[in-house]
């Protein structure tokens, strides 16, 4: 069974990487488990375009970052520990806390958030909504 503490203090570590892009994205979910992060951009279902969250699972507290599915060539140059923590195109799990590899998310992030300021990079995910 996981730690709860730990997987709270991963949780709270892994969320405090999203604190410097706040003033441009509007929090959509804040729970003691479940955080989101939503960009300003409205997509075609008239949703806000999610920017990235964290969720503590049974198994392990995920971190997603939903620009890199978009836009794979961010991932270059990414870590080989990071990559093993990689579930899927835009999730990566933990168990605890990674002090080297969550600055290597903070990095990550701060490059994905820039991504964001490029229309072009915004319609292409609305093209890709539409599939």
């Amino acid at each position: 069974m996981a730690d709860d503490k730990e997987f709270q203090r991963v949780f709270t570590e892994l969320k405090s990487i999203f604190k410097p892009h706040l003033k441009k994205m509007d929090v959509a979910s804040d729970t003691n488990t479940h955080y989101m992060l939503n960009t300003r951009y409205i997509m075609r279902n008239k949703q806000p375009l999610c920017f990235g969250g964290v969720r503590i699972g049974k198994s392990y507290v995920s971190f997603y970052l939903m620009s890199v599915y978009a836009e794979p060539s961010l991932l270059k140059g990414m870590s080989p520990e990071l990559k093993k923590r990689m579930q899927g195109k835009s999730c990566f799990n933990f168990k605890e806390v990674d002090k080297k590899l969550f600055a290597e998310l903070k990095t990550l992030t701060k490059a994905s958030a820039a991504k964001f300021a490029n229309e072009k990079f915004v319609e292409q995910l609305r093209m890709m909504q539409g599939r």
